[in-house]
């Protein structure tokens, strides 16, 4: 079905793995609808309870927009971003459920925006993130406008978005870029252990926390209190809720089926 990623479902788990080595996964027309085809697939599958997103092999999680195709295609930089571009991104966005970014290696330019859509982001010491739009005389896109000011600060993101310059995970990890480095050989234990961790909680309850502070950055405290409010009383008459109670007042371990 897909032929610019793998994609998988495992108990719970889904993973789509960028498979367009020979250019280090750079985004392609193509590549970009299956992404945006392969969330759509995981929201709409009840029995999925997270998502993880990563680059097949140990170099590349993904080297941005492939400029050759972009070029040869001869369709504007508006026209790629609000067809290919922003569904992506909003479609991790606005997926009810987890999702990982395994950084397996480089993320740049575009590749950066897709990293930082993700809800944690788990990566490798020796990689790196880079803005690198900045190189070509151009300027983040791809949400990453959005993003960075609100996890780094406007000075920082200015910073590495007017520079361009490689952030190497250890880095990342100090400034609040991402959320953890690992040793290589960790990476997957720590990606296994997160996941395995989303594929048994109460998947609603994330789901909805992540609706909800996806509105905090542009909204007030009155406004917030509403989503508050309105939200809880729906967790509140779930299935997840009631059992999670339940299992509290009766000192056992909770069994949530994510609804």
């Amino acid at each position: 079905m897909y032929e610019h990623i793998l994609f998988s479902k495992t108990n719970g788990i889904a993973k789509i793995s960028l498979n367009r080595p020979e250019v280090y996964h750079a985004l392609s027309a193509g590549l970009m609808l299956e992404i945006a085809a392969a969330i759509n697939e995981v929201a709409n599958d009840e029995h999925i309870r997270v998502l993880i997103i990563t680059g097949e092999g140990e170099k590349a999680f993904c080297s941005g927009a492939d400029l050759k195709q972009t070029l040869e295609g001869g369709e504007s930089a508006e026209h790629m971003l609000k067809t290919y571009y922003e569904p992506m991104i909003r479609g991790i966005r606005e997926l009810p459920k987890p999702v990982i970014c395994r950084l397996n290696g480089l993320a740049v330019g575009a590749g950066c925006s897709l990293a930082l859509a993700c809800d944690i982001i788990i990566a490798r010491e020796d990689a790196y993130l880079s803005l690198l739009f900045v190189q070509i005389g151009l300027m983040p896109d791809a949400g990453a406008t959005y993003f960075l000011p609100r996890l780094i600060g406007m000075a920082r993101t200015f910073e590495l978005a007017s520079t361009g310059r490689k952030i190497y995970a250890k880095e990342a990890e100090q400034i609040g870029l991402i959320n953890k480095a690992v040793r290589p050989e960790e990476l997957d234990t720590e990606i296994n252990k997160l996941a395995s961790y989303y594929q048994s909680a109460p998947t609603l309850a994330i789901g909805t926390m992540k609706k909800v502070l996806n509105e905090s950055s542009h909204s007030d405290l009155a406004r917030m209190q509403e989503l508050e409010r309105v939200n809880q009383q729906i967790l509140f008459e779930s299935s997840d809720s009631h059992e999670g109670i339940s299992a509290f007042l009766e000192k056992r371990k909770p069994d949530f089926q994510g609804k």
